[in-house]
């Protein structure tokens, strides 16, 4: 969660706000009145919390179960002031079911995913395209009411090809707050799933990301990709 991101929700919720993390096992956050997660109580914090403050949650309120088991989270309509979900929806086999239930369950709320940049570049998390274990692609977009939203696209293996990802260190050349989307809602959280069927509707639309950061690396410039390749061979 970006530090600016965390320190505006410290100083604009009351103290007496309700407030949920949606997926903060490996990062909770202690202000959260309660966590719902996949994992347990007793494991939380892989990588620390997101401040010093004493947790106000407790393992009475750490709800352990699928966020996208298509039934609804044991939380009655606007049981929560704010909901907080940061770097969870890509992870999440169904995140346009998860901000339905984020939106049920919270007047407002905060969501935090990595930008197309940080899923398009070689390199960011090893020898391949973006991160492994994340399934979408996000872009910000509006709805017809021109409120802002988030669209998910899946993402697909053939991204490690030539010509459909960034160069290595693209992503790592921005700031912070250039590889997130970092999105505020308040009553409506805008989101939908975009199919594209074929390659006549996939290629122009990754071809649009990819230029909007250079375009496409060329083969040489993958970022090591080769190298692999031939030690591969050679075994």
């Amino acid at each position: 969660m970006l530090d600016a991101a965390r320190e505006r929700l410290l100083r604009e919720t009351p103290d007496d706000a309700r407030v949920l993390d949606v997926g903060g096992w490996a990062k909770p956050l202690p202000r959260a009145d309660a966590v719902l997660d996949l994992l347990p109580y007793a494991t939380r914090g892989l990588y620390g919390a997101e401040d010093d403050t004493p947790e106000r949650f407790t393992d009475e309120t750490w709800i352990q179960r699928d966020i996208c088991d298509h039934e609804p989270w044991p939380f009655a309509d606007g049981a929560f002031d704010v909901a907080v979900c940061s770097h969870t929806l890509e992870d999440v086999r169904d995140p346009v079911w998860v901000c339905r239930e984020l939106q049920r369950v919270a007047r407002a709320g905060y969501v935090e995913v990595p930008a197309a940049v940080e899923e398009l570049t070689w390199g960011v998390h090893g020898p391949w395209v973006g991160w492994t274990h994340h399934h979408w692609i996000t872009e910000p977009e509006r709805d017809p009411e021109g409120r802002d939203g988030l669209r998910f696209t899946f993402k697909p293996h053939l991204l490690v090809a030539d010509g459909r990802h960034l160069a290595a260190g693209t992503a790592a050349a921005l700031s912070p707050e250039e590889r997130v989307i970092s999105l505020w809602w308040d009553g409506v959280l805008p989101v939908r799933e975009q199919v594209l069927v074929g390659a006549d509707e996939f290629d122009p639309w990754l071809a649009g990301l990819l230029d909007a950061h250079g375009g496409a690396a060329p083969p040489a410039f993958s970022g090591g990709r080769r190298g692999l390749r031939g030690r591969l061979r050679g075994r």
